[in-house]
């Protein structure tokens, strides 16, 4: 197997992260708009009201409402095959439960969309990016109550008829997977998926679960509802998953590595195989966690099957096991490898992990699978005209020849590769510009100053002759 002609070469980006423009054109607030700016040592804040004296980065993004056009034509000057972009819920339904939706919002992204094609550039675009409206948190209480996924399902239903002739790729949610009962996430992931802090929620486990369970529900009823609309739509959903290594061949921690691995599939194997998983279900049982599982919801299991598995890769870890005193990640938790390097924000850098991530997923559920992000966070130094990332280039190459491997030597059935962010943008973890990842760099700073000018990185035209050779180029 090579890799094929029409591979999708790419990026991804998010609305909360990019567009700005947070009172422009009808949206209402949604949940990342009360959360300022953080650091690697200094987590976001998450605030009830917005307060004048902080600094909310999805206020301004770096204006891609406004800068969209120059953004798509650079990529278009990369020769980019597709682009995977969200769309912000608040600004189709500023609060969520409305009966008819904001037009100025459905025209914004019908105009990108169109600017998309015009370059050549498939859109895939991503239903639920962590830009859930405020008000049905504030209301509904989140993805806790049913109401949320009808509502969830009114907004895709919308999405879905007014872009049925010029979207294919579509992805119902962007790594619900992080929620997980069995794990303390930190504040901020639980907040960033669900509008909810973990530190206030009342029965940790019940909770969680349940919002779990009602995502992973919605997700696949909108996949059904998609394949109604149109039988063309390639339907999808991402999740964050990541090899976890045994700390070695000691049987327990074998068995450790593989159970802290599992628990993000759960979801996925509800969304394949056809029915909510009973392992898990018996799972809940036995630690007293109870689940509504309709006759609704059974039919959408069976019915709302995904046509593709999309992959945010970034790193590996090390099993947790009794008596480590090994330094732990900051974000995700397990143990940090000691055979790998690692960022400056502490994620391991790990290109082989990929093609181990790529084999296990594929021959799990035999599904073709697109990477949907993947990329290395980095303080740039700006020069003149430049930066020279030398270390970005180095980062992807080694990732993207491990995907070539999984691709022609495994028989990964491999979509496309889409880099996040292939322009620099605001982190979702830590709010700052300077986590830059692009091969565009932005003139914006953490404080929000800056003059918002986009300029090419050397990474950009290496990435643009990847893409020319279809991949060729990296063997040399």
């Amino acid at each position: 197997m090579k890799i094929k002609d029409n591979f999708l070469w790419g990026g991804s980006i998010a609305a909360h992260q990019c567009e700005g423009a947070w009172k422009i054109g009808g949206k209402g607030p949604a949940i990342m708009d009360f959360v300022t700016t953080g650091s690697v040592d200094k987590p976001r804040e998450i605030t009830k009201t917005i307060d004048a004296d902080k600094i909310y980065p999805s206020h301004t993004g770096i204006d891609f409402y406004h800068h969209y056009k120059e953004d798509i034509q650079l990529f278009a000057d990369m020769g980019f095959k597709a682009l995977r972009l969200s769309i912000d819920w608040s600004r189709i339904f500023p609060k969520g439960d409305e009966k008819l939706p904001n037009e100025k919002g459905i025209q914004f992204y019908s105009d990108v969309i169109d600017e998309l094609i015009r370059h050549g550039i498939e859109p895939i675009v991503t239903l639920y990016h962590f830009e859930m409206p405020i008000h049905l948190v504030t209301e509904y209480g989140s993805w806790k109550s049913r109401k949320v996924v009808d509502f969830y399902l009114n907004f895709c239903k919308v999405m879905f008829e007014n872009f049925k002739d010029r979207v294919t790729y579509w992805v119902t949610f962007n790594e619900m997977n992080h929620i997980d009962p069995q794990t303390e996430a930190t504040d901020i992931f639980t907040y960033i998926i669900s509008g909810l802090k973990y530190s206030e929620l009342e029965d940790k486990p019940q909770t969680l679960a349940t919002i779990g369970y009602h995502m992973t529900v919605a997700s696949c009823m909108a996949v059904e509802l998609g394949h109604s609309i149109n039988p063309n739509f390639k339907m999808g959903c991402v999740f964050g998953i990541e090899p976890v290594y045994p700390y070695n061949c000691d049987p327990q921690n074998i068995m450790n590595a593989f159970l802290q691995m599992d628990r993000d599939f759960y979801q996925i194997d509800a969304m394949c195989n056809g029915q909510f998983p009973q392992y898990k279900l018996e799972e809940y049982q036995s630690q007293g966690i109870d689940l509504e599982v309709t006759k609704e919801d059974v039919l959408a299991f069976s019915n709302g099957k995904l046509d593709f598995i999309g992959m945010n890769y970034y790193a590996s870890s090390v099993a947790e096991y009794e008596g480590a005193d090994a330094e732990k990640s900051k974000l995700f938790g397990g143990l940090t490898n000691p055979f790998l390097e690692q960022s400056k924000w502490g994620w391991t850098i790990d290109p082989v992990g990929l093609r181990y991530l790529l084999n296990y997923t594929y021959r799990k559920y035999a599904l073709p699978i697109m990477i949907t992000e993947n990329g290395l966070g980095a303080v740039d130094v700006k020069e003149k005209v430049t930066v020279h990332d030398f270390y970005r280039i180095d980062y992807l190459k080694q990732h993207l020849e491990q995907m070539k491997l999984a691709i022609e030597e495994d028989h990964i059935d491999c979509l496309g590769y889409l880099m996040w962010g292939p322009i620099d943008l605001v982190s979702a973890t830590t709010g700052e510009m300077k986590k830059r990842y692009g091969f565009i760099y932005v003139d914006k700073n953490d404080d929000g100053s800056g003059s918002y000018q986009r300029i090419k990185k050397d990474s950009f035209e290496w990435f643009k002759e990847v893409i020319t050779t279809n991949g060729d180029s990296l063997i040399n």
